[in-house]
């Protein structure tokens, strides 16, 4: 017979602990260890449906921590107890009291906070992992955050809400902190959260979506190419689902993406061969095509947010089950193009990116961009196969290296067509020589 705990025997909390040493002379309580599983397989073992904010994992976080880390503005509960957030809560509460201040007395603090409440579970279920925040804190966090993104980005857009002492817009660093806080998968809150308040604090007439404002906020992010208009049927998680929507959804017909993988060679290998580079047109940077031997990859601009939001975005689709590998795939694209500082040259003087690091932090940038990723389909598959097989033509090298080796320069085409001249008109004298 088993002993029993006032007897000293193997308590159930003892029996679920695997470091609870194993003693041949102890006699396990069968019926408390199924017991103690039963429960632990009772619980909801399988991610929701609604989840879509995530913390990110070590394999990834470990390469770069401060590409996952705001450095002002804490958005959501992960990151509000960081001490550097602490000096921009009046920032957020300035915008709140300007947002209330301008709408209609039906309009109300009180009213804010009590319709989010009736989302609070809701907005809480979006989040993979455990929220240490009561149901007050919480909502009063998602109020406050909430309307200090809808108050940004409607200042953004329209000049005459903005106060002389604006702290944002007065201060470039500010919006540079913005740009890199308001990207990071760790630093969101649902997008059912900054809807409801955007359509409760609505002006009357005014047709300008969220989704708008906020895509107007951050396209100069990738280029200066305005953001397209996204159906308004599309589901939207969160503000980097939304960016993430914006370059797949511009990015041309979906293709879909198949298993395997097939490096290709280089940039500066491909035009040896007589490949040509063009700078697309589209306005996702995911939008690449090969045609006739000319590469299109649309212009991406390179600056200190890039790395960012692209890391955000391989962690999200990592994550999110729901999400494809686009960005994914197109960081494995640029890796295998982009292997030396040469390599870089040739696409900052073709114009495809515009580079606003040294060339050698370029370089290193997309080397180690998706490292620890898994790709389960690659959306660039077709488009390397296509490249490959004209790659491996000789007539377009051989072209290539004859116009790069001997006719690179007027001058060059002079000396050789006397060379051709010369060559022909002393074979015509040995032959004549010959004859006589």
């Amino acid at each position: 017979m088993a002993r029993s705990e006032r007897d000293g025997g193997p308590r159930s909390a003892d029996i679920c602990d695997p470091s609870h040493g194993v003693d041949d002379e102890v006699t396990v309580d069968i019926d408390s260890l199924i017991s103690c599983v039963e429960s632990m397989m009772s619980q909801n073992l399988i991610m929701p449906d609604n989840v879509c904010i995530f913390r990110v994992p070590h394999i990834l976080r470990r390469h770069s921590e401060k590409a996952y880390t705001p450095n002002a503005f804490s958005i959501g509960p992960w990151h509000r107890h960081h001490p550097l957030m602490k000096s921009t809560e009046k920032v957020k509460l300035k915008y709140l009291k300007g947002l209330l201040s301008r709408r209609s007395a039906s309009i109300t603090l009180k009213g804010l906070i009590k319709s989010t409440r009736g989302i609070e579970k809701e907005a809480r279920s979006c989040y993979a992992g455990p929220i240490d925040v009561g149901v007050e804190d919480f909502v009063r966090m998602l109020v406050i955050d909430g309307c200090f993104l809808i108050e940004l980005f409607r200042k953004d857009q329209y000049n005459h809400l903005r106060e002389d002492d604006d702290p944002i817009f007065n201060m470039s660093c500010m919006l540079q902190y913005l740009y890199h806080d308001l990207i990071l998968v760790e630093n969101q809150i649902p997008w059912l959260v900054l809807e409801h308040l955007f359509n409760v604090t609505a002006e009357p007439g005014n047709t300008t979506t969220l989704a708008q404002l906020a895509l107007q906020f951050f396209q100069i992010i990738f280029s200066s190419n305005p953001p397209p208009i996204l159906p308004s049927y599309q589901e939207k998680k969160h503000l980097l689902d939304l960016l993430r929507n914006w370059l797949v959804l511009s990015s041309g017909k979906e293709e879909d993406g198949e298993m395997g993988w097939e490096p290709i060679p280089s940039v500066t290998n491909l035009v040896d061969a007589g490949i040509k580079l063009k700078v697309g047109k589209s306005r996702s940077i995911l939008d690449i095509k090969f045609k006739n031997g000319f590469l299109e990859i649309p212009p991406l601009l390179l600056q200190e947010t890039t790395e960012v939001i692209i890391r955000n975005l391989i962690s999200y689709e990592q994550c999110s089950p729901k999400c494809t590998d686009r960005i994914t795939s197109y960081a494995v694209l640029l890796d295998n193009l982009i292997n030396t500082t040469k390599d870089m040259d040739t696409f900052t003087s073709s114009g495809i990116i515009g580079n606003w690091l040294n060339p050698d932090e370029a370089t290193q940038f997309f080397n180690k961009l998706y490292q620890d990723a898994y790709l389960k389909k690659y959306y660039y598959l077709k488009l390397c196969q296509e490249v490959n097989r004209y790659y491996r033509r000789r007539f377009p090298r051989w072209r290539a290296l004859l116009v790069s080796n001997y006719f690179g320069t007027p001058w060059e085409i002079i000396f050789l067509f006397a060379a051709a001249t010369l060559l022909i008109l002393t074979i015509v004298q040995t032959i004549f020589t010959i004859v006589k």
